[in-house]
């Protein structure tokens, strides 16, 4: 997975600050600090999560980019609006919190998985999709703003802007999948170049039924899904053409 632009750090020392605190790093010392808290996760309506904090915990969460923090009068508690694709990933991958329904009660794995299936049908290869960067170290979130399921940053938002507008297809789509027609691509790559990111697609290809693959996911959904990562760049004639002139002078 290559950008085709560099990394657009915000200042010049912000390279070295992310060198030195590897976001790999920041997840070990989030997983620990929720696991020893025994966090728990209250699930919304809307199929979010609200977390409550400590101040070291509500620290990391934030070096971590994981949910967006509520602002409260109490000092002493804060809260954090969890997406469900993170809250899953923090209860499922992690291992380090628990998730309540509405009658306060913990949810275990199968649960919350059928809990976001019904809200979102399309909660499987999403959460496929931001497991796997999450995986490689990404910082994942939300791409509402460029039209996108998500964007991807190397590290910390605030220290670099994100490299990649990704979006998420499956084969499972009933018809409904993006990018089936010219519009949709030249639409999304017109964009992407405009706010200077590459369009990363990710094509979630499932190995089994649909049944078997949601309950397989619970256990070891990399073992029964198959990701497709594919850079899709705007073709400019003009800069080709250019390229091309200046490396046949070079060799004559």
């Amino acid at each position: 997975m290559e950008s085709t632009t560099r990394s657009r750090w915000k200042a010049k020392s912000f390279a070295e600050i992310a060198e030195a605190n590897p976001m790999s790093g920041i997840i070990i010392k989030l997983q620990a600090s929720l696991s020893e808290s025994q966090a728990q996760a209250m699930l919304l309506d809307c199929s979010d999560a609200l977390l409550e904090a400590t101040p070291e915990l509500s620290d990391l969460l934030n070096r971590a980019c994981f949910g967006k923090q509520i602002n409260t009068y109490d000092s002493g508690k804060q809260w954090f609006q969890l997406g469900p694709e993170e809250a899953f990933y923090l209860h499922h991958a992690l291992h380090c919190s628990t998730i309540n329904g509405e009658t306060g009660n913990a949810m275990n794995a199968v649960e919350v998985w059928e809990c976001m299936v019904s809200r979102n049908k399309a909660f499987p290869w999403l959460y496929t999709a931001y497991a796997h960067l999450r995986r490689k170290n990404w910082v994942v979130r939300s791409g509402l703003q460029y039209g996108v399921d998500f964007v991807a940053y190397r590290h910390h938002p605030a220290l670099v802007h994100s490299e990649f507008a990704v979006l998420v297809l499956s084969d499972d789509d009933d018809g409904e999948s993006r990018l089936r027609v010219w519009s949709d691509l030249q639409c999304s790559l017109r964009v992407c170049g405009g706010v200077a990111k590459t369009l990363l697609v990710l094509h979630v290809i499932k190995c089994s039924t649909k049944n078997e693959l949601d309950s397989r996911l619970l256990y070891g959904w990399d073992e029964y899904t198959v990701i497709e990562e594919r850079t899709i760049t705007r073709w400019v004639p003009e800069h080709c053409r250019e390229a091309h002139a200046s490396d046949g002078g070079a060799t004559q």
